[in-house]
């Protein structure tokens, strides 16, 4: 009796200690929807490279990627925390995977540690490289009309998903952020193929922001779908400055690709946060071929969002652009990523859903 007593508080104990580690301990389901109709007035056909004409069409991710992921935190003490991401993307319109490099969990997969010496992430992760060109993007990198459409015309996914990658992030001092990633190329014998590295570092002080940041990877076996080892050299500068309800942005960035075309990207543009609940927002991008000026374009967009709860919104983006010689910068990441020859102009009306 008296050993069945010892067990039975043993146990008891044993069950407490697991409740109190998994009170310290949090995973939390989140996700976003978006859907829009989309209107192009010129469509590129991949096969000619002439205008197939205009284009009508219900398109997924109007304004932000459509996702769903989670996120948990545990609490080793000290100041100490363990922390993972799982972030996929899917397409609402057929339920098929999208927005990421073609895996179930394409877009973030990572487990790190997080204290007073900074954060420590493994996995697949975004690079500093792309999260400096998305703090200086003035419609915070919507997927109709940003600069986050010159990135993946140039390089796809390569920066954005970062497969086999070990990453640093300093804890801010004095205004000061530094970010510096290392991803593996993971190809038995050849150390080389697939290699990445990026750093970036950011000053913030009352409404003023300044980054750089660079990223160099090299061609690399790349078994998913939407390629994210494209061998590309690249550097970016950007500036922000908060006034009142109005932000500007500004930003230069360069995209060598190996082996292909050297872009510089000159950027820059307003956001108003007129109510809480209304966003306006407008941007413009000049792309020139370093190797060929005569190849260069111009993207011009604006937008605007309505919040209708803190998890839904409706919006609304108008967007430009003008090629010329070999240049074909599109209008959106769904539908519209690269354009023809001469102006082409779009709009799309969109609702998104947070959860």
């Amino acid at each position: 009796m008296k050993n069945r007593i010892v067990i039975g508080c043993a146990a008891l104990a044993g069950a407490m200690a697991s409740s109190s580690a998994f009170a310290q301990s949090s995973v939390t389901l989140y996700g976003n929807l978006d859907a829009a109709l989309l209107y192009t007035s010129k469509t590129l056909d991949a096969a000619t490279g002439a205008n197939a004409g205009h284009q009508f069409a219900m398109t997924d991710t109007g304004m932000t990627p459509t996702t769903f992921g989670m996120t948990g935190t545990e609490d080793l003490g000290g100041g100490l925390k363990a922390k993972f991401q799982l972030e996929s993307g899917f397409a609402v319109t057929n339920g098929a995977f999208a927005h990421s490099n073609g895996n179930f969990f394409g877009r973030q997969a990572w487990v790190g540690l997080d204290g007073g010496f900074g954060t420590l992430k493994a996995g697949v992760q975004y690079s500093p490289f792309l999260l400096a060109i998305f703090d200086s993007d003035p419609r915070s990198f919507s997927h109709f009309g940003s600069g986050l459409i010159n990135y993946v015309d140039n390089v796809l996914v390569t920066g954005l998903f970062n497969p086999n990658a070990v990453s640093y992030t300093s804890p801010t001092i004095a205004g000061l952020t530094g970010s510096a990633m290392f991803a593996f190329g993971g190809k038995a014998g050849d150390f080389q193929a697939g290699r990445q590295y990026s750093a970036s570092v950011k000053y913030e002080h009352d409404g003023f922001m300044i980054n750089a940041a660079f990223y160099d990877g090299n061609d690399g076996t790349n078994p998913t779908p939407t390629p994210s080892t494209v061998a590309f050299v690249g550097r970016t500068i950007g500036a922000a400055y908060r006034f009142g309800p109005v932000t500007a942005k500004a930003s230069f960035a360069s995209y060598k690709v190996g082996g292909s075309f050297s872009n510089n990207v000159y950027g820059g543009g307003l956001d108003y946060q007129a109510t809480p609940a209304v966003d306006l927002n407008g941007g413009v991008w000049f792309t020139s071929d370093r190797n060929d000026t005569a190849n260069h374009s111009l993207l011009a967009a604006i937008g605007t969002s309505y919040s209708l709860s803190k998890a839904t919104a409706l919006y609304a983006q108008v967007a430009m652009v003008n090629n010329h010689g070999a240049m074909n910068t599109g209008l959106g990441i769904n539908n519209a990523l690269y354009a023809v020859t001469g102006t082409t102009v779009g709009a799309n009306l969109g609702i998104r859903h947070l959860f």
